[in-house]
């Protein structure tokens, strides 16, 4: 038993490492997951609906806090620091974690629990599986912590949080070091938001009070329709929910021609004022040089404009799109985006808004 102890161990540890480091690169995105749980308890436990609703400010300090812990606790139980405290603090933070996923699961409230970010999407039963299993394997391994010899390793636990904390604050202060999105420099969006192959399906029929299924719909009528599989769900299109417009109609298809660069506003209400010179300094910038600048935003057009007339940006054309895909666009507020010929060319927070010469260069080299 003392191998399958340590084989529990490594498991465990290189998981909780794993998930809380992928997490990490993107605080704002668990901010966002932390955000759609408590209000979806706010409205499914009316009576403590201000309690849920009053921890929605506090939901980024959280999203560092339990994603420094993942690793945090990860590295203290694969380096047997304080193995009886360790152990019990990961079975508290699974125990938190199986809550949330069987949650999803069961009522299909947050179907993507965002547990290994956007690098690995699990549908909700899966990821409550994988934490029944955790939360086995954290209960076997402290059946047999005293097996477990502690070592001095504080200074590594010490290192670990240091780094850990840090890699959040970077993440937070400029946009994530590794960007999973598929709005990432590099990505073609109208690519994305086509299938990567025709898409196969499979059909499950009835007859006679059996089942069959088939690839193709059957022509005999007497077979009634059931459901319809798709095979291939890897080929589904990345992008499904990208679109641009404004009250003269649709412009989606006009963002992706040319070089656009898009100042990219979620809402008025937390925007950096001090961010707002600079990007404006840079839409001046690009006058006649062949970029075309607009704005993105979700928020009304009373609000825009109001916005648009306090930071002289009236010149600034601006365009609808919906609230949740400007978030996964941009981590910030506001951002800026540089489009060529509907490839990424560029993507900043507001703290490192480029000047219109990086720009230019960007969609002339």
């Amino acid at each position: 038993m003392l191998w399958a102890a340590r084989i529990a161990r490594f498991l465990v540890g290189a998981i909780f490492i794993f998930s809380g480091l992928i997490k990490l690169n993107d605080p704002v995105g668990t901010q966002i997951k932390f955000e759609e749980y408590f209000e979806v308890f706010a409205q499914d436990v009316p009576l403590l609906h201000d309690f849920f609703m009053a921890l929605v400010p506090f939901t980024l300090a959280m999203s560092v806090l339990f994603c420094a812990a993942e690793i945090i606790l990860g590295v203290a139980l694969l380096a047997s620091y304080k193995p009886k405290l360790t152990t019990w603090l990961l079975f508290f933070l699974i125990a938190f974690f199986t809550f949330l996923t069987f949650y999803s699961a069961y009522f299909n409230r947050v179907t993507d629990c965002g547990c290994f970010g956007d690098a690995i999407k699990l549908k909700p039963w899966t990821s409550f599986g994988k934490d029944v299993v955790l939360t086995i394997l954290i209960l076997f391994i402290i059946g047999h912590r005293n097996r477990i010899k502690p070592r001095k390793t504080g200074w590594l636990v010490a290192l670990t949080t240091l780094l850990t904390l840090g890699l959040g604050i970077y993440a937070i202060q400029f946009l994530p070091p590794l960007d999973l999105l598929p709005y990432a420099v590099g990505k073609s969006i109208p690519a994305q938001m086509k299938p990567s192959e025709p898409l196969r399906y499979r059909y499950i029929m009835e007859k006679e009070g059996k089942t069959a299924e088939f690839d193709q719909y059957p022509t005999d009528p007497s077979y009634k329709f059931k459901e319809m599989v798709l095979v291939n769900e890897n080929a589904k299109p990345k992008i499904t929910d990208y679109r641009v417009w404004n009250d003269e109609g649709d412009f989606t298809q006009q963002t992706f021609e040319g070089n656009r660069l898009f100042v990219i506003v979620k809402n008025t209400n937390d925007i950096d004022a001090g961010s707002i010179p600079a990007i404006r300094s840079l839409v001046e910038g690009l006058k006649g040089s062949g970029v075309t600048p607009a704005l993105l935003t979700s928020v009304s057009d009373g609000e825009i404009n109001a916005f648009l007339n306090e930071y002289q940006l009236t010149g600034l054309p601006y365009y609808k799109v919906d609230g949740t895909v400007l978030k996964t666009i941009m981590r910030s507020n506001p951002g800026t985006w540089l489009l060529k010929d509907g490839v990424v060319r560029g993507k900043w927070h507001f703290n490192t808004t480029p000047d219109a010469a990086v720009v230019k260069q960007l969609v002339n080299g």
